[in-house]
């Protein structure tokens, strides 16, 4: 298991995501610490992704509320059955992925803000 003192809270997300500000201000009254990783502009490491997949799972991941997803046709939605075709559209679009996606020090992962303020 990672040394919780040496590997911080990880946010990943977009900077402008009204889920992840909500999620980065509630860290900040907290005190807990973190570093925030935007996808958007940094890019999803498809190795990180992958990990995800596994754990907290690709249903978990997948934004189905959001723009991104809605945009989307509905011969392209319906291509999404499993974690294969969910990598790839998340590869290509990563808004498509619920935000924000915590990487606790302890090894877990989990997706959204309630599952980081209750």
């Amino acid at each position: 298991m990672p040394d919780a003192a040496a590997t911080p809270l990880v946010v990943y997300g977009i900077a402008h995501c009204a889920s992840v500000k909500k999620a980065r201000s509630w860290l900040l009254a907290q005190g807990i610490a973190y570093r925030f990783h935007d996808f958007q502009k940094q890019g999803l490491p498809p190795e990180q992704l992958d990990a995800w997949l596994q754990a907290p799972g690709w249903q978990a991941l997948l934004n189905r509320q959001g723009t991104t997803w809605r945009k989307l046709g509905p011969a392209q939605q319906a291509e999404v059955t499993d974690a294969g075709t969910a990598r790839a559209l998340m590869l290509a679009q990563p808004s498509v992925i619920k935000r924000p996606v915590l990487a606790w020090p302890d090894g877990r992962v989990t997706v959204g803000l309630r599952a980081l303020t209750g």
